[in-house]
């Protein structure tokens, strides 16, 4: 994720935050480890919620490939072509503001902020990933096991997905 927000984007979000591009690294790394665990629970759980995250897994999968270069993309505008992943993204934004906020003493609307300049990219990226595709268009082979398979089909809730959205979003780190 880091290396498809590109230099601009990054040094952006460092300005936004007072700091460094280090700085800047460390502070998305964290939010999208925390966006990424609470994702995952979202997908694991039997409720509305889960529901909704596995649908909008399965949209994205079903989605055409994304164009390419998060420079398409930009504030309300690729939120609202994102469908129904941009509003399950949105919706887990608030309370990862809070608990990256609470862990690095940078103000919640501030990490909204840097949260706001990544949905499309996380969009972006999970929508080339569940295509099988890698960034320039080139083939990343099949999905992970557990990823969304057949068209209409939700995928399935579990390691194989939470995997997934770890890779993507957080690799491992939390």
């Amino acid at each position: 994720m880091l290396g498809e927000l590109g230099d601009d984007r990054l040094t952006e979000i460092a300005g936004l935050l007072g700091t460094d591009t280090s700085g800047a690294r460390e502070t998305v790394a964290e939010t999208l480890g925390v966006m990424a665990g609470d994702l995952t629970q979202r997908v694991d759980a039997d409720d509305a919620d889960g529901a909704e995250a596995r649908q909008a897994l399965a949209e994205v999968a079903e989605a055409e490939p994304p164009l390419e270069g998060v420079a398409t993309f930009g504030g309300l505008g690729g939120l609202l072509s994102g469908g129904m992943m941009a509003g399950v993204l949105a919706k887990v934004s608030k309370p990862v503001a809070a608990a990256v906020s609470k862990r690095t003493g940078i103000p919640a609307a501030t990490i909204s902020r840097v949260i706001e300049m990544l949905i499309p990219v996380i969009l972006a990226v999970l929508a080339r990933r569940a295509s099988g595709r890698a960034p320039g268009g080139r083939s990343a082979g099949a999905p992970s096991a557990g990823a969304p398979g057949a068209p209409g089909a939700a995928p399935a809730a579990g390691g194989g997905l939470g995997d997934l959205l770890g890779e993507i979003l957080g690799g491992g780190k939390k």
